[in-house]
């Protein structure tokens, strides 16, 4: 009987979860706010509200966010300017303004590589025709922009292989994946992305390029083997091998997937579908969503992953006056646990830091 009792403790002390509180931001783009979410494992709620920009009268669209390896601070596209955009740079924890840099047209997300130390924002320029934007390069030690690298129409979804010495990004309007040299700055690889069907060569009447697969986000497996893209106008994710530099499988998503994000394990992508209010669940194994769950407001944006794997936190811009949101997904239940309300059109989110509770 004590044998029995023992190995039940020992098998309840294994399975236990040691309780931890999560943090991340989130910006709302249309009411020129930043808030720090605090999510405890039951309840999440904005823990701080943080104005940002110069200009009160003016809404100027953060958009982008992204933190330090060091975790000590964060880093804030703003998306409108005269005319150009620009970067903030805050300390985590009290939220303090350090310093700025301006960057391209509508700067929008970006990445910090563990190679380079350096920021890499993408210029998604939203202004005038559709023609060939940038990336910007930042120390973000001194705050200046040190390079701008050429790229497609309307690039974005910046992110850097785990090692940090490539830099991914895809061009919406001209529907191409990106390979950037971290180091040097230049275009090493272009890959044009297509809907299956043989689009990739239409032309308009005047000769342009013409848009289907439309991309808006690109983002690295943890092994840096495989990129997932979500093809916003084709309603799937594509798989690309990184190192044969091609498209080697294709996920039919529910509408207009916008953002995703892999499972520090590398075993699942959970995907926002802009057009559907949800998010999908998918076992990139086996190439199959496993949940598909509504979120709790109807134009879905962002998602980011705890490093425990455990919760996906994804925004919501909402509807006109209608707050932003945040809700928490558990990917081992498959449910919405939880959901904190915050400020107008929610949608860049980074993760700050988890930690356990004594």
């Amino acid at each position: 009987m004590l044998a029995v009792l023992l190995l039940a403790s020992a098998g309840a002390t294994i399975d236990e979860t040691p309780p931890r509180d999560y943090r991340l931001y989130v910006a709302a783009e249309s009411s020129d706010e930043v808030y720090l979410v605090h999510f405890d494992g039951e309840t999440a709620r904005a823990q701080q509200r943080i104005s940002v920009g110069r200009f009160p009268t003016e809404i100027e669209g953060p958009h982008g966010l992204s933190i330090d390896p060091t975790g000590d601070y964060w880093y804030l596209t703003m998306a409108h300017g005269m005319p150009y955009g620009s970067l903030y740079k805050y300390t985590t924890g009290d939220n303090e303004l350090v310093a700025q840099c301006e960057l391209g047209l509508f700067p929008a997300t970006m990445s910090i590589s563990a190679d380079t130390g350096l920021l890499y924002a993408v210029n998604f320029d939203l202004h005038g025709d559709m023609t060939p934007s940038s990336v910007s390069v930042v120390d973000i030690e001194e705050m200046v922009e040190i390079a701008r690298t050429t790229t497609g129409a309307m690039p974005h979804g910046s992110r850097l292989s785990p090692d940090g010495t490539k830099h991914y990004s895809c061009s919406m309007m001209s529907d191409e994946l990106y390979e950037l040299d971290a180091q040097g700055f230049a275009v090493t690889r272009t890959l044009r992305l297509d809907d299956g069907t043989g689009g990739a060569g239409r032309r308009s009447a005047d000769g342009h390029h013409v848009a289907t697969s439309k991309p808006t986000w690109v983002q690295p497996d943890p092994k840096g083997k495989f990129a997932y893209l979500c093809l916003n106008g084709a309603h799937q994710v594509v798989e690309v091998d990184l190192e044969q530099w091609k498209i080697t499988r294709r996920f039919p998503t529910g509408k207009a997937p916008y953002n995703c994000e892999v499972s520090p394990n590398g075993e699942l992508l959970v995907v926002t579908y802009k057009g559907a209010q949800a998010i999908g669940i998918w076992d990139i194994k086996q190439a199959e969503e496993v949940a598909r769950l509504k979120t709790s407001r109807r134009i879905t944006h962002g998602v980011v992953i705890s490093p425990d794997g455990r919760y996906a936190f994804v925004s919501s811009e909402g509807i006109g006056g209608e707050a932003g949101t945040v809700d928490v997904f558990d990917l081992e239940s498959h449910e919405l646990v939880a959901t904190a309300e915050i400020g107008l059109q929610a949608g860049g989110i980074a993760f700050w830091k988890q930690e356990d509770r004594d």
